[in-house]
């Protein structure tokens, strides 16, 4: 396993959920961490919990001048970046067919899709420049799986999402650069609080949590250079969608047989 101290992280996202909770997870492993997203104040919360070298670099990721500055800013001013973690993204609560608006499917693939290919696309020079690196992409079941629950733009834009992380990795893999699709179940984040149909507090304490898909990045960042996680889908042992059909199929058995 690859020891991460002193090495640079840079992460997206890094407010809430998972971007704060990979944010966390490096720090304890003794990475350098660079925090961005839209609110400096979340993100200066976070990097109060955090022991060790942070820094608070607010962004929109959907501004593609504004994320080149950051990261030219972070190269300039903390070297190369070891670890990129592209976990900024959003979705609306009017989501699908009959009520998504045109504004609301802009938004959604600007940030969760254009800003990940902004940002991985202003690092990787600076990686292959310096022999490998890390790139994470912080996907989603819906990468993996249709799904109504999340809507059109969300879920085309976590499908492409996983088609440019593998991109990545075919085109920048010989140069020693690895790309990790992590392709989360349902996870008790902020992002839940746009669903249509509210999730109770009960449901939440069963999903996975942030500091799960943290230490799952930690993980993934901590293997050795020679070894790339293509795709990894986590989910809740507890997933609302198996125990639906599980439920409905025991019913089914249960009932008496028609004579």
């Amino acid at each position: 396993m690859r020891n991460l101290k002193d090495k640079l992280a840079w992460i997206t996202g890094a407010g809430t959920g998972i971007g704060e909770g990979s944010a966390k997870a490096l720090a304890r492993h003794g990475m350098r961490v660079v925090l961005s997203g839209r609110r400096r104040e979340m993100l200066e919360a976070v990097a109060e919990g955090i022991e060790g070298d942070v820094v608070v670099e607010p962004l929109d990721v959907a501004d593609r001048d504004a994320v080149n500055d950051v990261a030219s800013r972070v190269l300039a001013q903390h070297g190369p970046i070891d670890t990129l973690v592209l976990s900024a993204g959003i979705n609306v609560k009017k989501r699908n067919w009959h009520n998504v608006s045109l504004d609301d499917w802009d938004n959604v693939i600007r940030i969760d899709l254009d800003g990940a290919f902004y940002c991985a696309k202003a690092v990787l020079p600076s990686m292959i420049d310096n022999g490998g690196g890390l790139i994470v992409n912080i996907s989603s079941w819906a990468g993996r799986q249709v799904s109504i629950v999340t809507g059109p733009a969300y879920t085309a834009a976590k499908h492409a999402m996983n088609a440019m992380n593998e991109s990545l990795n075919m085109e920048a893999g010989l140069y020693g650069v690895r790309a990790c699709a992590i392709c989360p179940g349902e996870v008790a984040t902020p992002i839940l609080d746009n669903r249509p149909i509210p999730v109770s507090d009960e449901d939440r304490a069963q999903m996975v949590q942030s500091d799960d898909c943290g230490d799952v990045v930690a993980f993934i960042a901590q293997l050795p250079e020679h070894v790339c996680i293509n795709e990894l889908t986590i989910s809740p042992t507890w997933n609302r969608g198996y125990v639906a059909q599980a439920q409905r199929m025991l019913q089914s058995t249960e009932e008496p047989q028609k004579v």
